[in-house]
């Protein structure tokens, strides 16, 4: 059955469940009068309420419709059955009830405000499918502003999903991250958090490049504030040109960009034993075989029918499992750290087909969440 043909027939991928059922004799302890002596106590106390209530265990996943896939600024309506899929991911992988909220705004200051009314009803918040650089002002002021965590999936979950791929690709080739060249496609959400958590990791030479180039600080056009905050901690050797340019000599790509903008011509211009993550969806930057073709010797994407798969489903069932049952406000660059080394680890003799776990390993969640136990 085609997708289309499935999401008419069951008319969305979620359904909210009661966690008992209904009778006469607790109908007036599950609501009134009973409930009102939950309400009182909360009333006094309002933490409780992430312990009374299905905050406990609620996550908001919100979008705008502003950069949904790779199908860009689409509006709220045609990014709900993403968000959906999310919650659905949420649920399956974590037991996390998870809810989709589209808003019918791509205003800054309006999205801060609707996401921070919401607070009282859940327990953190899934950024999703907001774009660059609108994306880090967002999520940079809930954080401060708000006393549950929240977390931009498409920025952090790719980001700690890449380290681990990375991690044991390194043990694969024998590389040490500070001693090699690290080139990005792709300067938005993912390419930004992924720049950073590298450099946190340890990457001393990270080569940044947009459509119009690789990231210089002086560059003359194209740097918003968000590149100009980057361009200050990548390119140390201030390297100029193309993305051609750019991978002269260098270890490792990723791409976090557009569809088909390398050849195999482009690969045979990096180091021996180059690490390529081509993970544009569903169409990566570079084809796995043609990859190869230029001398890649480990080639992950973000799709499931090639060994590899760098999926953000590793990470955030997990990050948010830990966060609300241990109750943390922020999810700290540690923990993402952590994490990664976590996924990693699940792999014990990394080959160059095999670097991350599957994408439905049971037992990732459970070490992702393990990081936030003190």
């Amino acid at each position: 059955m085609k997708p289309i043909e499935l999401s008419k027939k069951i008319g969305g991928k979620i359904e909210v469940n009661s966690k008992l059922k209904l009778t006469k004799e607790n109908l007036p302890i599950l609501y009134t009068p009973g409930v009102a002596e939950v309400c009182k106590a909360i009333a006094k106390n309002k933490k409780l309420s992430l312990q009374y209530t299905i905050r406990k265990n609620c996550v908001a996943v919100i979008s705008d419709g502003s950069a949904v896939l790779g199908l860009g600024n689409i509006g709220p309506e045609a990014g709900l059955p993403v968000m959906e899929g999310k919650a659905l991911l949420f649920k399956e992988l974590a037991g996390v009830d998870a809810f989709p909220i589209v808003l019918a705004t791509q205003d800054v200051e309006e999205i801060i405000k609707t996401i921070k009314y919401l607070e009282p009803t859940f327990g953190g918040i899934n950024l999703e499918d907001i774009s660059a650089p609108r994306c880090f002002e967002i999520e940079d002021r809930l954080k401060k502003e708000m006393n549950i965590p929240v977390f931009h999936d498409d920025q952090h979950g790719t980001a700690i999903i890449v380290l681990a791929g990375l991690i044991n690709a390194l043990k694969v080739v024998k590389k040490d991250i500070k001693k090699i060249k690290i080139v990005i496609s792709g300067t938005g959400a993912a390419g930004t958090a992924v720049s950073k958590l590298l450099i946190k990791y340890g990457a001393k030479n990270v080569v940044m490049v947009d459509s119009q180039g690789i990231i210089f600080k002086k560059r003359a056009g194209g740097l918003n504030s968000a590149k100009m905050e980057i361009a200050k901690i990548t390119n140390p050797h201030n390297l100029q040109g193309t993305v051609e340019d750019a991978l002269v000599e260098a270890d490792v790509f990723i791409g976090v960009s557009a569809p088909n903008i390398l050849r195999h011509a482009h690969i045979a211009k990096m180091n021996d034993q180059a690490i390529v993550f081509a993970m544009s969806n569903p169409v990566p930057e570079i084809m796995p075989e043609e990859a190869k073709k230029g001398g890649a010797l480990i080639v992950a994407t973000g799709r499931s029918d090639y060994d590899n798969q760098l999926n953000n489903v590793l990470a955030f069932p997990g990050i948010f499992r830990g966060a609300l049952d241990s109750g943390v406000k922020k999810i700290t660059t540690d923990h993402k750290l952590r994490a990664a080394r976590a996924i990693a680890g699940l792999i014990k003799k990394p080959t160059a087909n095999k670097i991350i776990p599957e994408a439905l390993d049971p037992r990732v969640m459970k070490v992702v969440s393990g990081v936030f136990k003190k």
